[in-house]
């Protein structure tokens, strides 16, 4: 399994999709639980199944009409580096947020 080289926030929203579901979600499904455009989604999914993070596979129920749907499910490394990956985001974020705002110079205060 490659790290990843580029980690945005669209690709944390898509490894959150997958890590809050324990079985496999296609494209889909993720496009509308991260509410991101299919233009954005599958290149993701893409780039992760390329670097061993999740794999697909195709849906083939005989009983369903419609197109076949890709399945994303995370490997064993996968959900493990996903999960490091987003709690390490979360943790920068809460960081950031906690940090005191440099709007003003310091010494200086703002009149109201």
């Amino acid at each position: 399994m490659e790290p990843l080289q580029r980690v945005t926030a669209p690709t944390l929203d898509v490894l959150q999709a997958l890590l809050a579901q324990e079985e496999p979600l296609w494209g889909l499904v993720l496009i509308k639980t991260t509410g991101r455009p299919s233009g954005t989604v599958y290149p993701i999914l893409e780039r992760l199944e390329r670097q061993g993070w999740i794999t697909g596979s195709w849906d083939d129920d005989p009983d369903r009409s419609g197109p076949r749907r890709r399945r994303y499910a995370f490997t064993g490394e996968g959900r493990v580096a996903a999960r490091d990956l987003v709690a390490s985001a979360d943790e920068h974020r809460a960081r950031a947020a906690a940090r005191p705002s440099r709007r003003t110079a310091p010494g200086r205060t703002v009149a109201p």
